[in-house]
């Protein structure tokens, strides 16, 4: 005859599962609220650079960024549209340069979007 095993009924709790659930569920609702417009990997990583610099070459943020021109171009036109930077273009001696700075509205929504992430970050510690 074969062993049945008993096992004590157990009070009903929240499960491992049904917390990762309830965790995952706030974190999809608190990411709702993300600038899109930042978040993207390469324009994050063009304000930033911005915020700590006081502006930059086309060049410089091409070389420190590693990305091409044309990726470069699409994405700073997108920031620009927004007025989250400034492109000035000039010339030094018959080469053109292209300078980017972060605007106040721009720094403002890094500024948003980093504290959104900060909460995010604090709630799935939790």
């Amino acid at each position: 005859m074969a062993k049945r095993s008993q096992r004590k009924a157990m009070p009903e709790t929240e499960s491992g599962e049904q917390k990762l659930q309830a965790v995952r569920g706030q974190a999809v609702e608190q990411t709702s609220g993300l600038d899109r417009l930042i978040h993207e990997r390469l324009r994050l990583g063009i304000v930033s650079a911005l915020a700590v610099n006081e502006s930059l070459s086309f060049k410089e943020l091409r070389e420190l960024l590693k990305t091409t021109d044309g990726n470069l171009s699409v994405h700073a036109r997108k920031l620009e549209d927004a007025d989250y930077v400034r492109c000035v273009k000039s010339f030094e001696g018959r080469v053109p340069r292209t300078n980017y700075r972060l605007t106040a509205s721009g720094r403002k929504a890094l500024q948003r979007y980093l504290d959104h992430m900060e909460a995010l970050i604090a709630a799935m510690k939790k």
